[in-house]
């Protein structure tokens, strides 16, 4: 679309415009800027440029068109001299020539020539001595209200004339790639070149893709200053006491993080420097897929709020009521909105050294325990192999049905170096601040998908509130006979017949060898990273 001069934001597009303009990335002959635009003004924008509609409690409720997850297929990462010997390189980290990058970049500058660009200028980390500016640039009026929503967005710390941005996004969902000359696995690309510090995403409007790209660039230049970067949630009880939840999507991190009784340091990504944990982010980009105002009743109501955005939401163009259980687009329907939106946040989404850390993890299988207590070599071990299981929806691929996955560190599409470099951070934080560490089942008991059910949301919650109040400091315990760590016999609110995995199991049978399934695999797993690890992390691992 190319507006005429009566825009909504036209007379506004400069008001906020920095000083460090767009020449470092050789950006001319587009039609109009938009920098760092109001709410209101981003509203206007989307509305008028039919990116969106408003539900009728005003939230902007949008569509990311084909993409409605992470392409993590079409995600690549330039090889060139300053960074190529510290990245793992593999699945995740594929190899992206230097040139191909620039034959991209090229045509994408041409592409913008007569286009309108929204640009958003935001901060990336809450701890002063770390912060990373950041500058997102999109042809999507949307795509800068979310970056405004994620972001450390307030005009003090983006509008001073020595903004300078340390890493820099530009996302066109319009703009296709070409597999066969461009070397691409599909029209859609991720393109993260470290040495320009620079993203390039084209035929992808999923929000999810600007906010991980942002993420895995932090995951680069962080642990570089010792600094452990963190797929996970974080919160503070009354008494200074912060817990981390690590987990992939579906596992529980913004549901078990969001609760009224704790201060929410942020749900999603963080990092562990000398002072204590601190948020990456300003939002919250949470899943909202079957979500009830009974079992979620913060989220819910963002939702329903204006300055939300709800990405392939539902919405009933009779009554302008979003409706969130209706998946016809995705089960990856999503909520992004300002932390400020939920009222027990903390405003310096900054906390002291964790006394717990919390792996979650959905067992499609159905055998692991509802929890267990981890030594910290079992802690690294776990934390290394990362098992869950992928939910339907939160990548591209994955289908209805839970698939069984391992993804070390909890996030392993996002991780730059070798695992072994998280885990050898982690495993010096948690030897200097004796902290304790957990290993939460959010996923199946009773049997694997199909027979057993997922473990009760007030039965969880009731699990981690014993963990972080300490009421499982002083009950008795059983190892494991196939993985090692620690079941409790008892947690109050939890019955105990749910607490041994074995029990709940009708056919034992079935149980042990669904159990010696996932050892093996397991064991299959670890053998990627054995030569990196310790024999005291690798002999933690079940047997």
């Amino acid at each position: 679309m190319n507006p005429a001069i009566d825009s909504p934001a036209e007379k506004q597009a400069e008001t906020r415009k920095s000083a460090f303009g767009l020449d470092y990335l050789g950006l001319s002959g587009f039609r109009k800027a938009y920098w760092n635009l109001s709410i209101d003004d981003y509203y206007r924008e989307a509305l008028y440029r039919k990116e969106g509609v408003k539900s009728a409690h005003g939230a902007l409720v949008v569509l990311s068109g084909e993409r409605t997850a992470r392409s993590a297929n079409d995600k690549f990462i330039v090889r060139e001299s300053g960074s190529e010997n510290d990245i793992s390189w593999g699945e995740y980290n594929v190899p992206y020539d230097a040139e191909d990058f620039e034959r991209v970049f090229a045509r994408l500058r041409e592409f913008l020539v007569g286009k309108d660009l929204f640009i958003q200028d935001g901060i990336a980390g809450a701890s002063p001595a770390h912060q990373i500016p950041v500058r997102v640039i999109s042809t999507w009026a949307w795509h800068g209200l979310f970056t405004r929503n994620m972001f450390i967005t307030e005009e003090e710390v983006i509008g001073k004339d020595d903004f300078r941005p340390g890493f820099t996004v530009i996302s066109v969902p319009e703009f296709k790639g070409d597999p066969l000359s461009e070397h691409l696995n599909s029209e859609t690309l991720i393109l993260i070149n470290f040495a320009k510090r620079l993203v390039l995403i084209g035929s992808t409007g999923y929000g999810g893709e600007i906010k991980k790209s942002i993420f895995t660039a932090l995951n680069y230049y962080l642990p570089k200053k010792s600094i452990l970067t963190m797929h996970c949630s974080a919160n503070v009880g009354e008494a200074g006491d912060t817990a981390l939840f690590f987990g992939l999507s579906g596992t529980g991190k913004t549901t078990l993080s969001a609760d009224p009784a704790r201060k929410l340091i942020g749900d999603d990504e963080h990092g562990w420097d000398e002072e204590g944990v601190f948020n990456f982010e300003d939002g919250s980009y949470a899943k909202v897929i079957d979500l009830s105002a009974e079992a979620e009743p913060d989220i819910y109501r963002n939702t329903r709020t204006y300055g939300t955005i709800l990405e392939n939401v539902i919405l009933d163009l009779g009554s302008g009521e979003a409706d969130l259980f209706d998946a016809s687009i995705t089960k990856n329907t999503r909520a992004s909105y300002p932390l400020t939106f939920i009222p027990y946040a903390l405003p310096s989404k900054r906390g002291g050294h964790p006394r717990n850390i919390i792996f979650l993890t959905f067992d499609a299988n159905g055998v692991l325990p509802p929890v267990s207590r981890l030594s910290h070599d079992q802690a690294l071990y776990h934390f290394i192999s990362g098992y869950t299981s992928k939910v339907g929806g939160t990548e591209a691929g994955v289908g209805e049905a839970p698939e069984l996955t391992f993804s070390a560190c909890f996030g392993a599409p996002f991780m730059v170096f070798h695992p072994a470099y998280y885990a050898q951070l982690l495993k010096e934080n948690l030897q200097k601040y004796a902290v304790k560490t957990w290993l939460i089942n959010t996923g199946l008991v009773g049997g694997p998908a199909g027979v057993g059910s997922r473990i009760s949301i007030r039965h969880t919650r009731a699990i981690l509130a014993a963990v972080l109040n300490g009421q499982l400091e002083d009950v008795s315990y059983s190892p494991d006979p196939w993985f090692g760590f620690e079941i409790p016999h008892s947690c109050p609110g939890v019955p105990e017949g749910i607490l041994n995995p074995a029990a709940s199991w009708d056919d034992q049978e079935a149980y042990e060898r669904s159990i010696s399934d996932l050892v093996s695999k397991f064991k299959e797993n670890i053998k990627k990273y054995a030569d990196s690890t310790p024999p005291e992390v690798l002999g933690a691992g079940p047997s």
